[in-house]
């Protein structure tokens, strides 16, 4: 692994680090928030997954995370989206290849080679953060926006015990009937929608549920929501009866000022599952 950089940050650090991925067959760059509290020993971790376009800096710089996180004590990991190299498939369109994983592993070619952002970061990279850092696995959290908060709610549901709690920005939420999802696990999972439904939030809230608390904020100014399509997760969560907060936030779009102005719920949010 090679440090790329350190800075102070809120009293702990801001590292940005790279590593020679196997799962994703190039090498992978991610972002690692440690508090003040990882001189002493093991603080619990809050993965915080972005969406389309983003790499690992979008939140690390733009989501006024670490604040929160310092003052809870919380460790942040800020993967990337995708694979990234000169070998790796991309495609024109900003929604599909380099940076739109999809946080899926991909089965079909050109992307299957590479394309295995669901055990990198399920598997991988907590083995990487396992062995080089001080943070505490038993005590974990997920997030994410848009894309990000589709494969945060899907890793939540599909790993029941990993995480304690669980929440979303903006998160496309119904996968399988929006062209923010038909398009992309087409081409990277192939055309048996069956094979779709493990990476679906609706599909999931209706099958497994969540274990634990659950939150999620989307703006009704977002210029995507009909492609994220909110109200038919809403409607999983009400038929399953499960523990959610979900809120409508007047005036906000699908940007970082949206994201950065609700961290801090989400993170005492987050805050009260970890150490609870």
């Amino acid at each position: 692994m090679e440090t790329l950089s350190e800075n102070a940050c809120f009293g702990g650090t801001q590292g940005v680090y790279s590593h020679a991925s196997q799962s994703c067959a190039c090498d992978m760059t991610f972002g690692l928030f440690l508090p003040r509290e990882a001189s002493d020993g093991p603080v619990p971790v809050l993965w915080y997954l972005s969406g389309l376009t983003c790499t690992h800096e979008n939140a690390m710089v733009k989501a006024g995370a670490q604040a929160w996180a310092a003052e809870h004590g919380i460790a942040l990991v800020f993967p990337d989206t995708s694979p990234r190299g000169d070998d790796v498939a991309d495609d024109e369109a900003y929604d599909l290849g380099k940076g739109a994983g999809f946080y899926v592993n991909a089965t079909q070619d050109p992307w299957a080679p590479h394309y295995q952002m669901w055990t990198y970061i399920t598997e991988e990279l907590p083995k990487v953060l396992d062995h080089g850092f001080a943070v505490d696995l038993s005590r974990q959290a997920i997030t994410g926006h848009s894309m990000g908060g589709h494969g945060a709610l899907t890793m939540a549901m599909a790993l029941p015990g990993r995480f304690k709690s669980v929440s979303a920005f903006a998160p496309i939420s119904h996968p399988t009937a929006s062209e923010w999802g038909r398009k992309q696990l087409t081409a990277y999972l192939g055309a048996d929608e069956s094979k779709w439904i493990g990476h679906d939030a609706t599909l999931l809230m209706q099958e497994n549920g969540f274990d634990g608390p659950v939150l999620i904020d989307t703006g009704t100014q977002d210029q995507f929501i009909d492609l994220l399509n909110p109200e038919a997760l809403a409607q999983a969560i009400a038929s399953r009866r499960q523990q959610a907060t979900l809120r409508m936030q007047p005036g906000y779009d699908h940007s970082y000022f949206f994201v950065s102005t609700f961290m801090e719920e989400h993170m005492a949010f987050h805050a009260d599952a970890l150490y609870a």
